[in-house]
């Protein structure tokens, strides 16, 4: 695992689409795992960007979602197809065939997710997987306890997560279904690559249970320990309890791969 500290939550995410953009340059095939949430939307933003100002081409890419609602049709506003369209697919050249989320209508929902997990063997798996990192560490919606080993299935959300997706629901609990499908932990980690991307303040404890502490259920994040090639991004705000902040900023100032990032920080 290798941490990578930026002075600002902008250049964190500045710095996450610049990774995922020079991969799909050098790969026009490119298998991309996406995920959802405030952060993400910056992401996409700049990726958009990206393709607008750089002519970054996605019509060759393939992309897979870590997950969506149980219950909510695609076109609902709250589901993570919505958001994707809004957020990314509307704004790039991806073709619609190309772009994968779960079916939390589906009537089976077994038979979905076996499915979900055929389409990505079908296209020789995911080259990166996009993750950010919950309040209690989960990724996906790999809540706490979920098995290491696991694969995409329906999983209950617990009452955390709901409290923390709740604003986008208006801040109605009561309106957020209470099941998601999400990859397992064991799906995630067959992604050729990771990049978890995790800002503010607010993450600081969980990220570094997540990076430096035991490799826990609890903390399905922490599984990230055992993949060969993950890469954390984070702000100076998240970074604050990590033990190795010195090693992992003379990684950053010292390793050529990093070079041509080092000066690309907010003034």
């Amino acid at each position: 695992m290798e941490v990578i500290i930026r002075p600002t939550k902008r250049d964190a995410i500045r710095l996450a689409a610049q990774l995922i953009g020079k991969e799909l340059k050098s790969k026009p095939h490119f298998v991309l795992g996406l995920a959802t949430g405030a952060t993400m939307a910056g992401v996409y933003d700049e990726l958009a960007r990206q393709h607008r100002e750089e002519h970054l081409d996605f019509s060759r890419c393939h992309t897979f979602n870590l997950d969506e609602y149980v219950g909510l049709p695609p076109d609902s506003p709250y589901s993570y197809h919505a958001y994707m369209h809004r957020h990314l697919f509307s704004r790039v050249n991806l073709a619609p065939a190309n772009t994968h989320l779960p079916d939390g209508m589906a009537a089976d929902l077994k038979a979905e997710c076996a499915h979900y997990e055929q389409l990505i063997r079908q296209v020789g798996g995911v080259d990166l997987q996009l993750l950010g990192l919950g309040r209690d560490g989960h990724i996906g919606f790999n809540e706490p306890l979920s098995a290491l080993r696991s694969r995409t299935r329906a999983k209950a959300l617990t009452p955390s997560t709901l409290a923390a997706n709740a604003p986008y629901f208006g801040g109605d609990v009561a309106k957020m279904p209470r099941r998601a499908i999400t990859m397992g932990v064991g799906t995630i980690l067959e992604a050729h690559r990771c990049l978890m991307l995790v800002t503010g303040d607010s993450k600081a404890a969980i990220l570094a249970r997540a990076v430096e502490g035991p490799i826990t259920s609890m903390v399905t994040a922490s599984a990230l320990q055992l993949h060969p090639h993950c890469q954390v991004v984070v702000d100076e705000e998240a970074a604050v309890n990590l033990q190795g902040q010195a090693y992992y900023r003379w990684i950053f100032e010292n390793e050529p791969e990093w070079a041509p990032y080092r000066a690309d920080a907010e003034v």
